[in-house]
């Protein structure tokens, strides 16, 4: 009994790593999003040619996700996230600085694929130390650590628009902020869990390498996991569209300056905070069924607004309603993956891995419909693959157990 005090403590101080590690990924992820348009200019882009630079960034991704979970299985997340988030700063400064001092495709696609590998990785490592903190909590917290991503995305907007507006080149604006989230990301690794916190049970058969790999071929043929992936894909899909296109949609099909679609870009993000933060009650009380059910018809209805309203700030209001429409279907998707704490790190990797496909194929599919049909009416994709995707909400529900995982798996 003497001994449950210091547990608690620890867990407290891991939130807080946690959800710093998550703001300070929004706020790297926010800032280059903010600069697209600038990027544009630089490089004198189509909205095809621009969607191509954007895959990079996916690439990236996507090329970290098979193997982020075993490395976070083996390393333990704080390393992991360490060591992603020190190819994230290298990544945003190559890209800055490719844009503002060559003006070359290459150098900034470079820059993005190392940005994209360093946030693929850290995504899924920051993700498996959430769940583990959830879990010890013994509430739903996921999407307050989103929160914290998405409001790390609206400072990182924030400070994008006023940079734009102050005419600060885009290589000093991304420098400055990849000093600020390595140093920071650095700092907050150190409270985290320590690794043997993730092994309970102390299962050493799973702990060899050729345990991790079995864990891992084995997640890729768990229906549940896979069509959690699927739902995590689309909800991915609609959280990137506004991320990549928002502000330079806004740009040109509402005739906005650069600032202000970087403003419209912030309101997303606002609306996906709001989203995160009150979404944990709602949960909690509701069930994860009930409530992403109602997120995702908001989502719908948001994105249509905002692509077909024939008043501006009709439209906004679309966008706001998008934001918080499409802010749990992604964490809620990630705590689903990581039910079971014993297959977390492969089970979010899979997800991950299929999940990241929207943005891989997202970039270049809404530039090649913007070139034909226009940036702005190119989104309307969201609300189309959104429909569909009720279907797969009940595969979220905690297995074993009634709605509230957190609690499901308390003693």
């Amino acid at each position: 009994m003497d001994v449950a005090p210091a547990p608690s403590r620890a867990v407290r101080i891991a939130r807080n790593g946690v959800a710093v590690t998550f703001t300070l990924n929004g706020l790297a992820v926010g800032s280059w999003f903010s600069r697209v348009p600038a990027v544009r200019e630089a490089l004198d882009l189509s909205a095809g040619r621009l969607g191509l630079l954007l895959l990079a960034m996916s690439v990236g991704a996507l090329l970290a996700m098979p193997t982020s979970g075993l490395l976070a299985q083996r390393l333990g997340a704080a390393r992991t996230v360490t060591l992603a988030t020190v190819l994230v700063a290298i990544g945003l400064t190559v890209a800055g600085l490719g844009a503002t001092l060559t003006g070359s495709f290459a150098v900034v696609a470079i820059g993005l694929v190392a940005f994209g590998y360093g946030s693929g990785a850290c995504d899924v490592a920051m993700n498996v130390e959430a769940a583990a903190v959830e879990r010890r909590l013994g509430r739903t917290i996921m999407p307050r650590f989103h929160a914290g991503w998405s409001l790390g995305s609206v400072a990182g907007a924030g400070l994008g628009a006023g940079a734009a507006r102050l005419d600060v080149a885009v290589g000093t604006h991304l420098c400055a902020v990849a000093l600020v989230v390595l140093t920071g990301t650095v700092l907050a690794t150190r409270t985290y869990l320590p690794m043997s916190a993730h092994d309970p049970d102390g299962d050493s058969a799973d702990a060899t390498p050729a345990g991790r790999r079995r864990a891992q071929l084995a997640a890729w043929r768990e229906p549940r996991t896979l069509l959690i992936g699927l739902f995590v894909l689309v909800a991915a899909f609609t959280e990137g569209a506004a991320n990549d296109w928002l502000a330079v949609a806004f740009v040109d099909g509402r005739d906005l300056s650069e600032a202000a679609g970087a403003a419209v870009f912030a309101v997303f993000v606002v609306g996906m905070t709001l989203g995160r933060t009150a979404g944990t009650v709602a949960l909690d009380r509701w069930g994860r069924v009930p409530v992403l059910s109602g997120t995702i018809g908001l989502a719908v209805l948001g994105a249509g607004l905002a692509v077909l309203a024939g008043s501006g700030p009709l439209a906004i209001v679309g966008v706001a309603l998008w934001g918080l429409g499409a802010s749990l279907g992604f964490p809620v998707g990630m705590s689903a993956a990581a039910d079971e704490e014993a297959y977390a790190p492969v089970r979010v990797s899979v997800v991950a891995v299929i999940g990241y496909t929207a943005f891989l194929a997202g970039p270049p599919l809404l530039g090649l419909l913007g070139d034909h049909v226009g940036t702005l009416r190119a989104l309307l994709v969201v609300p189309l693959l959104l429909l569909p995707t009720l279907l797969l909400v009940p595969v979220l529900r905690p297995p074993h157990a009634g709605e509230q995982a957190p609690s499901a798996h308390q003693n």
